[in-house]
Parts: structure tokens; sequence; C-alpha cells
């Protein structure tokens, strides 16, 4: 898709100064300041591939999790790779860099893949919500429905979803002027700082983005809801108290992760964040889209007996295979 961000800035004459690149300022501080948050952003980023890796394998090499719930599983945790890395490793570079500066093509191109992995994870939650509904609150039907086919179908559907959505959008933002000053106060590429330090203003081009943008979230999470309200009330009734205690585990890990998410992403991209600090503003954007990829494989997997048993069997067959 990067051939959407090659040379879209409109030719502009009588402009004196036309933006060529970004300044991202990122967090401030002193020298060591910045040692320290790069030495915690790397070790996040780290523990976050090899959390969510490590799921993806074990989802692979073990025959016991090939069932719908772990095949969408080790595809959120393939989402959650994809989305830390289109902001960490810029952000990484950018605390050691003296300039500070990305390119005008290389901070669309950010922009692109963020909002469409965003997008795609919000679809995957949803999806995931939806398989826990049928699978406590239609046990018998639930073969019968999550076929292999049809994971793969919804699957796709994400993603290309995901990915489709904000090309013309983002392409149309692109097209705008941008004739200075190009201070970013972010970390990466984002929609209100990129609509501020454009020379013309398009009502149109920010209303349909945040339209689109705020669609997307409500209608998933009201999905996401109306899927567990279903799902709890059908739990209530389950007759044994190790049942309810099982159905709970496995919802209160999906239901910790999308409040985490969705939380953080509706105070950013539905409410006004006119009024809120630039600070609070990169905090909480750090929360859903560097520290969420993080917990995922935590809270989804620590939690679940059968994932645990498959890591330790793949750490412990690595070592064994190591050894021999």
């Amino acid at each position: 898709m990067s051939f959407f961000f090659v040379d879209l800035r409109p030719m502009n004459r009588s402009a004196t100064h036309v933006v060529t690149e970004f300044i991202l300022l990122g967090f401030p501080g002193c020298w060591k300041i910045q040692i320290f948050l790069f030495s915690l952003f790397l070790v996040i980023y780290v523990l976050t591939l090899l959390g969510n890796g490590a799921i993806i394998y074990a989802v692979r090499c073990n025959p016991r999790l090939h069932t719908p719930m772990y095949f969408l599983l080790g595809n959120f945790a393939f989402l959650e790779i994809w989305y830390v890395s289109s902001t960490v490793p810029n952000m990484l570079a950018n605390i050691l860099s003296t300039t500070k500066a990305i390119s005008f093509s290389g901070c669309f191109l950010q922009f692109y893949f963020f909002f469409s992995l965003g997008t795609t994870e919000c679809l995957f939650l949803a999806v995931m919500a939806y398989d826990r509904y049928l699978a406590i609150c239609h046990p018998l039907q639930y073969p019968a429905i999550m076929t292999g086919r049809f994971c793969g179908k919804l699957v796709s559907f994400c993603w290309l979803t995901g990915f489709l959505g904000y090309p013309i959008p983002i392409f149309f933002i692109s097209r705008l002027p941008f004739c200075g000053p190009n201070i970013i106060d972010h970390f990466l590429c984002d929609m209100d700082p990129l609509m501020a330090l454009s020379c013309a203003p398009a009502p149109i081009t920010e209303c349909i983005f945040y339209t689109q943008s705020s669609l997307v979230l409500f209608f998933t999470s009201i999905y996401i809801l109306r899927s567990y309200i279903l799902l709890l009330r059908a739990v209530f009734q389950v007759p044994s108290a190790a049942g309810r205690r099982k159905a709970f585990s496995t919802c209160g890990s999906h239901l910790v992760v999308v409040s985490l998410f969705y939380g953080t992403v509706m105070v950013m991209y539905v409410s006004p964040t006119y009024g809120i600090p630039t600070l609070w503003q990169k905090i909480f954007t750090l929360v859903y889209s560097v520290m969420t990829p993080l917990f995922n494989p935590l809270i989804y997997s620590l939690r679940n007996k059968d994932m645990k048993l498959a890591l330790r069997n793949v750490l412990f067959g690595m070592r064994v295979h190591q050894n021999s």
C-alpha cells in the first residue's frame, strides 16, 4: 500500500516553505530520562514480541490448540506484533535521534498502518466476543457454526476491512498543504497533530475520518457489550460452581483487554481532546498502542490452563532440543 504515500503533496508554488519532514518531539526530559525511556520501551517491545510470538508458536505446534478459540487468539497475537511494531521501533529511534525527524512519506505511512491495525484490532475483539458467546450460550451448535472455513472468513474479513478502510481518507489528508511549522508534539503521526499543521482547513475530510473511526469503535463496542450481557446471563444459569468459575475466567480475561483498549481509544478519538493536556494524550496513546499488546499474552494465556501447558511444553521442548 506504500504507493499511496509517495509524492502525494500538492504543488504549492505560492508557499514560502513546503514541509518535507516532520519533527516528532516525543516525551520531554533530559538525556538521562530519554535513556531510561529508551530502555523501558525496548524491554516492553522485546517482551511483547516474545509473548505474542510464543502464543503463535504454541497454537501452531500443539494439536490440542487447533480449535477456533485458539486459532483466533493466534491471529490476534500476530496482529499485536504488527500493531506495536507500527510505533515502537520509530519511537526508539526518535528518542536517540538528535533531529527527531520523520519524512513526509514515512509519517503518513505510519499513520496509515497505525489506524488500519487499530481498526483490525477492534474487529478481532468483536469476533472473539462472538466466539465466546457461541461457545457458552450455544455449545451444541458451536462446532457446526465455528468451522475452520468460517473462522478463516472471519479473520480475512477483519484484516481486509481494517486495511481497506483508510487509504482514501489518508490519501486526501496527505494532499493537504503543509507549509510550516512541522513540529508534532507527539511520539507518532496522529490525526489531530497533522490536521493542526495543515495550512488549509479540511472540515469535510476531518469529519469523514472521525465519523469512520467513531462508527468502528461504536458498533464493535456495542456488539461486544451485547455479547457479554447475553453471555453473563447464560453463565449465571450454569448449575455447577466450577463451570461458572471457568466461564468467568475466560470472559473476564477478554473483558479486561476490551476495557483497557476501548477506554483509552475512546478518550482519544471519540471524546474531544482539546481540553486534555498533551502529555496525557501521549500516555493514553501509549496504553492502547504499546501496553495493551504487552498485557494481552499475560491476560489471555496465564489464566488458561491449556495455553499454559502448551507454553510450558514449548519452553521445555526447546531446552531438551538444545541440550541434545
